[in-house]
């Protein structure tokens, strides 16, 4: 497994720096009170990373705390003795 990460660490370092070599071109951005001047692979790599943290941090707002909450509910009502809530009938609704 450590060999497989190892490869897909090294396919993605190798994309980032064919993007940066082929995208050199300059590039302004610019922000309210700033401008930043870098090329055009630095800004494609920083946005594409930035959207990554983005999506995962909804990811985990949305999804994942709430799961949380609830396993955390599940497990004080086992400890208590009392019988966990019954999950919900599953609709007769099949998506077709």
């Amino acid at each position: 497994m450590k060999a497989v990460r190892l490869l897909f660490l090294l396919a993605v370092l190798v994309a980032g720096l064919v993007i940066g070599s082929l995208n050199s071109q300059p590039v302004d951005v610019s922000l309210a009170f700033w401008v930043l001047r870098t090329t055009s692979g630095v800004a494609i790599i920083v946005s594409l990373l930035a959207g990554a943290l983005l999506g995962g941090a909804l990811v985990v707002a949305g999804v994942v705390i709430p799961l949380y909450a609830k396993l955390r509910r599940a497990n004080k009502a086992a400890a208590a003795g009392l019988e966990p809530p019954a999950p919900p009938s599953p609709s007769p609704f099949d998506g077709r």
